[in-house]
């Protein structure tokens, strides 16, 4: 667009500046937006890629430890066990707890025994069996026996279990009750794990028998919460069905006091326009008294305007004039020259003191003028949510009822779900007199060789490696991912930034003024504004290197957002091959541009007044057999001329750049065109390509806008932050 806009408007560069001062902070400046820009590149490029460096550094350390694990050091792991004298039941008193005292047993033989069970074959089989060691080769490696994998499962049963009772110990230090656990092996992980099956086992071994003492009970509790869960999903759906089809937003929480807790976001909407509505009101009382008083008194008896830092250095300007006035027509004859200068001055002054005196005047009677539109625009938005206010509390008595059925049926469900929990838990399950103090930890140890060293050491590599390869993979990738990319790769200057729709539907996020997707195309329509040195372009040609980027969508947008500031506004179709603004804005095709070209129509009989005050569209018509011959004929330019001087603003929607020549043959006809890139789809040399096709008809670009854009895969802190703003929820609302 900079360069369109020098050619039509030469301006002349300015010479080196005035002071040094100056150019050493401008370099400074550039300086420090270099080193900025820097830090978000690279910020954002690990962001990009967190989980290609994740594989490569984790495949670094991978492979250390697997270096390292070619020598055969041994590790022993140690877990520690409580075993006490008594047991108590899991769910405590009120589900009948007692307590088994073993006070009178010996003590010493009750340890002793419960030591031999630790030692026994029995529970080597069942950590065998739990963890499947007798087909996992880590095991068999760990314990350098990886010839017994060629024996029968039978043998390598027995001989799995042999091995875990030769290096599992089992001791009790004199005078505590604290059993220590231990295993060794050449795997610290398999001494970890093997080390803690045999504690878990120890415990699920005494607790087996009680498994299944109320089985009858919990299949019948099971049967009737699976009924019940049906129905509180039946009730759950009717109660959707009902709102969708109600058109019913509300905020329901069935979990709280009372049931159906639900606020409407109509009537709370409603209640923030209207508390805006009398703040507006009483700022527009406030204005009118301000006004009422000023015009009432002569202009230089008002205080604002004596107030009025340039009407009192007017007036004394004045004053001073006046006495060098009198001065010299004491010395000289009336028509001497310093007579008529001082007489010439003083008129002027004269002329400023009133011009600055009625602006103070003015600048009151604007402040009122603006409260007072402000105040019936608000009362406008109040009555029309007063009505959809009173409308929604109709509706609302069916979904009541049905809210409160689904409440019912979830009580229902949550008091099932409680006592079969409560079964599960009471299944003649008591709490073992047998419980894990501390757990095993990977050892370290032994030092030869150093795992942490080792560790780092590829973690370190890996992060250099990881870092080449993606600034490798970000050189060879021209994919526009940020919105810096615009400027950086195309040479376009960014118009607007569109996020992606998080429910796939952008055109239904328009009607919701607070979306980020609303949000986005009001900052577009600002600078559009100020796009070109005139400001708007009267014709607005959109269009994109190819298709499904988000085009169509865009110039709906745009009409849209130009509608609703007061504009006349003219949305043509003039994609005559995959036309799409029909669908869009959900108007008839039957006619359009295709019947207005070939003379069959008029441009009355052809626009259609859409839903949206202040938007006309123009679809596109029957599809014809020579799109490109319609668009560069006569009638084409004619029509734009026509539609220039009917409508304050004009959007065309034309067909994608690349291997088609509609668009470029329309960028000549138009005061600006807008190219629509889709984020992490549009690439550099593709949008060059379709650019200079459009700038050898020189064309005014006005700029690019960026669509679909997802800030969590752009990786760049520097647009918005990652998250757009949004408006504050309405969910602590009052119903």
């Amino acid at each position: 667009m900079r360069e369109a806009l020098d050619a039509t408007y030469p301006t002349q560069t300015p010479a080196t500046p005035v002071y040094r001062t100056n150019a050493e902070h401008e370099r400074l400046t550039e300086r420090e937006s270099g080193v900025s820009q820097l830090i978000r590149y690279v910020v954002g490029l690990v962001r990009r890629n967190i989980w290609l460096i994740a594989i490569i550094v984790a495949v670094a350390i991978i492979a250390a430890v697997v270096l390292t694990m070619l020598q055969t050091p041994r590790y022993t792991a140690m877990s520690t066990l409580e075993i006490a004298e008594d047991t108590q039941q899991v769910l405590g008193e009120d589900l009948g707890a007692e307590t088994t005292s073993y006070a009178n047993w010996d003590i010493e033989m009750n340890l002793n025994t419960q030591l031999e069970i630790l030692r026994s074959r029995a529970l080597a089989e069942r950590v065998a069996e739990r963890l499947d060691l007798a087909s996992n080769e880590r095991f068999f490696n760990a314990m350098e026996a990886a010839a017994l994998v060629e024996l029968s499962e039978q043998q390598r049963a027995d001989r799995t279990a042999d091995m875990l009772r030769a290096n599992f110990s089992v001791d009790l230090p004199t005078g505590t009750r604290i059993a220590e656990l231990r295993y060794t092996s050449t795997d610290p992980g398999v001494s970890a794990m093997v080390v803690d099956a045999f504690a878990s086992e120890f415990i699920q071994a005494n607790l087996q028998r009680k498994f299944d003492s109320s089985a009858y009970a919990r299949s019948f509790v099971a049967e009737q919460l699976e009924e019940a869960r049906v129905r509180l999903e039946n009730s759950e759906r009717e109660l959707n069905a009902y709102a969708r089809e109600a058109g019913l937003i509300r905020t329901r929480d069935a979990s709280a006091e009372g049931g159906n807790a639900a606020g409407s976001m109509t009537a709370s909407s409603l209640l923030q326009l209207n508390t805006a509505a009398n703040e507006a009101q009483a700022a527009r009382i406030a204005a009118e008294a301000r006004w009422n008083a000023e015009r009432a008194q002569p202009l230089f008896s008002s205080q604002a305007v004596l107030a009025s830092p340039t009407v009192q250095s007017l007036m004394q300007r004045r004053a001073t004039l006046q006495a060098e006035l009198d001065s010299a027509r004491d010395r000289y004859l009336p028509d001497h020259p310093a007579v008529t200068r001082l007489r010439t001055e003083l008129q002027a002054t004269e002329t400023s003191l009133n011009r600055a005196a009625n602006e103070v005047r003015n600048s009151i009677r604007a402040n009122y003028q603006a409260s007072a539109a402000a105040e019936g625009d608000l009362r406008q938005q109040v009555n029309t949510l007063e009505g959809a206010t009173l409308a929604e509390q109709d509706l609302s008595v069916r979904y009541n009822t049905l809210a409160r059925e689904a409440d019912t049926n979830r009580q229902i469900y949550d008091g099932l779900l409680q006592r079969y929990r409560a079964l599960n838990a009471a299944a003649g399950i008591t709490a073992s007199n047998i419980a894990v103090v501390d757990r095993a930890e990977v050892p370290s140890s032994p030092s030869s060789p150093n795992l942490p060293r080792n560790v780092l050491l590829a973690m370190v590599l890996g992060l250099a490696l990881a870092g080449a390869v993606v600034f490798l993979r970000d050189q060879m990738d021209d994919r526009l991912r940020i919105p810096e990319d615009v400027e950086s790769k195309i040479g376009l200057p960014l118009l607007g930034v569109v996020p992606t729709a998080e429910d796939g539907n952008p055109v239904g996020a328009l009607d919701d003024p607070k979306s980020p997707i609303a949000e986005s195309y009001n900052a577009l329509r600002t600078t559009l504004m100020h796009s070109t040195r005139e400001g708007l372009p009267r014709l607005l040609l959109v269009t994109s290197a190819q298709a499904s980027e988000g085009k169509t969508t865009t110039s709906y947008a745009i009409a849209r957002s130009f509608a609703r500031v007061g504009k006349n506004v003219l949305l043509i179709d003039a994609d005559l091959r995959r036309p799409n603004v029909h669908k869009t804005a959900d108007v008839p095709n039957k006619t359009g541009m295709s019947t207005l070209l070939v003379g069959e129509a008029s441009l009355a009989d052809v626009a259609v007044r859409s839903s949206y005050p202040g938007l006309t569209i123009v679809p596109a018509g029957p599809i014809p057999p020579s799109p490109a011959e319609l668009l560069s004929s006569p009638r084409m330019a004619a029509l734009l001329e026509q539609v220039e001087a009917e409508y304050d603003f004009v959007v065309i929607d034309s067909a994608p750049i690349l291997g088609l020549a509609d668009s470029t043959e329309l960028a000549a006809l138009v005061d600006g065109v807008a190219l629509v890139v889709e984020a992490n789809r549009g690439r550099g040399g593709q949008l060059k390509g379709a650019l200079r096709r459009l700038r050898a008809l020189n064309p005014v670009l006005v700029g690019a806008i960026l669509t679909k854009y997802d800030a969590s895969k752009g990786g760049s802190y520097s647009y918005y932050g990652y998250n757009y703003y949004r408006y504050e929820s309405d969910e602590n609302a009052p119903a």
